[in-house]
């Protein structure tokens, strides 16, 4: 009985913010007043240049104040999400100049290779003699940077123009939680469970809240089931890869196990952050977006014409290695041809209409949104 006054309680919350949210009083036309700064948390779906970071110091991480170059060597083989929200210019380049995206500055805290909790998923890499940075380390990051005073102007030369209504935070965090070597080999640690990685998530937010963030941007898990090292059979999955060399023989159970993960972690999302932001009120004054990133995906993938440049291709991949990475190719057709650029990774062309809808979402204004406050 309790649990059912429960749910009753948390979808009364999710029906009244989402009627309420759109048109709001006070609310207005955008999700945020101002957007001047983005600060970003994540895994190499976000990455520009952290991991490369680490790599190249022997793994020692970015010292505080220092904000890191944008950069077009990433994991989706050319821009980022979150550069293109930006539309901040990446030295060398021409600016990415378009009525679309933003002017906000970028804060990139993201990891390639990061779990939310290197307490719950530990994945080694031997180019920094340690595990992939986790986001515990990314939000910890972000505080120590927040707090950087310049030794010689005795101010924070970083966050120069960071206030409570004028700056995004995002999160999207769960590929590398839910994938191989991850909860889908059962590989967690401590008896964790799925659950476990939806609490990391919204202590870190706990931890950006105290540090003066108010407008948050949860991004849900993308469609891994249907990317080539998840997919099913005779829709490009990959019997076996260089990211899962010992793949499992039945990769259509592989598939839908994954299928069954990124929908119950995003049904968690939707129920648990107006629970959070309403019912609990865990946040006070705080706004909530929940990004449904993996209904946008999906309709790429079910509808590419729509999004990508003809021919498209949505099952197959742009560069492609062998299970012992060697061997690597990239087609013919144009990056903007994909919606993968790689096994696990989403083109830059997918990037692109992932950081359109994202500009939707901080103007309150996205159907693959829902908004809470």
């Amino acid at each position: 009985m309790q649990l059912f006054t429960f749910a009753l309680i948390a979808a009364s919350a999710v029906v009244f913010a989402d009627t309420d949210n759109h048109g709001h009083p006070g609310w207005g036309s955008h999700f945020v007043p101002t957007f001047d700064n983005l600060v970003t948390f994540g895994d190499s779906y976000t990455d520009e240049s952290r991991l490369g970071y680490f790599i190249n110091h022997n793994g020692s991480a970015p010292p505080p104040g220092l904000l890191l170059p944008g950069s077009t060597s990433t994991a989706g083989g050319g821009v980022t999400w979150d550069r293109w929200v930006s539309n901040y210019p990446i030295r060398g380049l021409r600016p990415l100049i378009s009525t679309n995206y933003t002017s906000a500055k970028l804060y990139n805290y993201a990891v390639s290779g990061a779990v939310c909790d290197n307490n719950q998923i530990y994945r080694y890499l031997g180019a920094i003699n340690g595990p992939f940075p986790d986001v515990v380390y990314e939000v910890n990051a972000f505080i120590a940077d927040s707090r950087f005073v310049n030794a010689t102007t005795n101010t924070n030369t970083l966050y120069t123009n960071r206030k409570s209504d004028n700056t995004v935070y995002s999160m999207w965090i769960g590929t590398n939680d839910l994938g191989s070597y991850a909860f889908l080999t059962d590989s967690s640690l401590n008896q964790t469970t799925i659950p476990d990685y939806v609490d990391c998530i919204y202590s870190r937010f706990d931890q950006i809240y105290t540090n003066g963030g108010r407008y948050f941007v949860l991004i849900n898990t993308a469609p891994l089931e249907l990317s080539p090292l998840y997919g099913t059979p005779g829709q490009g999955g990959l019997a076996a890869s260089h990211y899962w060399p010992d793949k499992p023989a039945n990769i259509t159970e592989v598939s839908y196990k994954m299928k069954e993960y990124t929908t119950l972690v995003n049904s968690l999302f939707t129920y648990r952050t107006p629970y959070e932001a309403v019912v609990a009120k865990r946040y006070p004054g705080a706004s909530f977006a929940v990004f449904d990133v993996h209904s946008l995906m999906t309709d790429i993938y079910n509808h590419p014409s729509q999004y990508l440049s003809t021919p498209a291709n949505v099952t197959g991949t742009y560069y492609f290695c062998s299970p012992s990475n060697t061997n690597c190719t990239t087609s013919r057709l144009g990056l903007d041809h994909f919606m993968w650029y790689d096994e696990l990774h989403p083109s830059e062309a997918t990037d692109k209409v992932i950081a359109r809808e994202f500009v939707n979402v901080v103007k309150g204004a996205s159907k693959y949104a829902a908004y809470w406050k």
